[in-house]
């Protein structure tokens, strides 16, 4: 299966394009180098996939997707400047979500022990500087998702709903692992005009920025890369909004 390289932006450099384009993404040197921190620190994150629920809301009758999710404020001129908020239900809005939107999703939530890690702060004021600069300053409602896509039936979707915005100012989709998958590619288009682009994120920490006012995206399926070898997809995505957290 071919596979489309992602358009990396460096580090100084991603911002003006999430600004001119609406998305990029960012290679994963670039961003230690964006938040001044080692590969290691961000490798300690990744155990916590080993530990996901399975997903108790998926309405296309599926089982191959699995996560967590917890709720923060962020906002730099606090203090703390990331706060853990009172645990919550995702929701969404039909509008934004066809497939799951309309129900209080309560996800179990992400381990003590990984938002303890002084990477997990520095992964939250990196997201929220660059929000600052996109959209002003402001207090941040930040959503995590961590998510594990698996291929024990055959097909794992990593969005199911299709194409979609997520009713946020930002979107970061971090791409944490892929295990013996093929598939997966990513889909980002204009919400209001043509143009559009596709890539697969194969390294660790990858890094895709979207400014969801602007802009759809996808992942599409994935499969096996053998028969009876069961591989998975792991990602972080961490939405950002103004206000308030999205609620009925």
């Amino acid at each position: 299966m071919k596979h489309f390289p992602p358009p990396y932006s460096s580090a100084a450099q991603f911002e003006q394009q999430l600004s001119d384009l609406g998305h990029t993404v960012i290679a994963p040197e670039s961003l230690t180098h964006w938040l001044h921190c080692q590969t290691a620190d961000l490798r300690a994150l990744q155990a916590f996939w080993n530990d996901l629920p399975a997903d108790a809301y998926l309405r296309d009758g599926g089982r191959y997707r699995f996560r967590r999710h917890a709720s923060f404020v962020v906002d730099a001129q606090a203090d703390p400047a990331v706060r853990l908020a009172p645990h919550r239900a995702h929701w969404q809005p039909l509008d934004y979500n066809a497939l799951h939107g309309g129900i209080e999703r309560w996800f179990e939530p992400m381990a003590p022990g990984a938002i303890e890690l002084p990477i997990w702060s520095r992964l939250m004021l990196g997201l929220a500087g660059v929000a600052d600069r996109l959209k002003g300053t402001r207090p941040w409602f930040v959503e995590a998702h961590q998510f594990r896509i698996d291929t024990a039936g055959g097909i794992g979707r990593p969005t199911p709903e299709g194409a979609h915005r997520d009713g946020v100012d930002l979107v970061a989709v971090f791409m944490l692992a892929r295990q013996g998958i093929k598939g997966g590619e990513s889909r980002v288009f204009e919400a209001d005009g043509p143009r559009g682009m596709r890539f697969t994120m194969m390294e660790p920490w990858t890094l895709l920025l979207l400014d969801d006012e602007r802009v759809i995206h996808e992942t599409t399926p994935i499969q096996p890369m053998e028969p009876m070898h069961a591989g998975h997809r792991d990602t972080l995505v961490v939405t950002l909004r103004s206000e308030t957290f999205m609620g009925p």
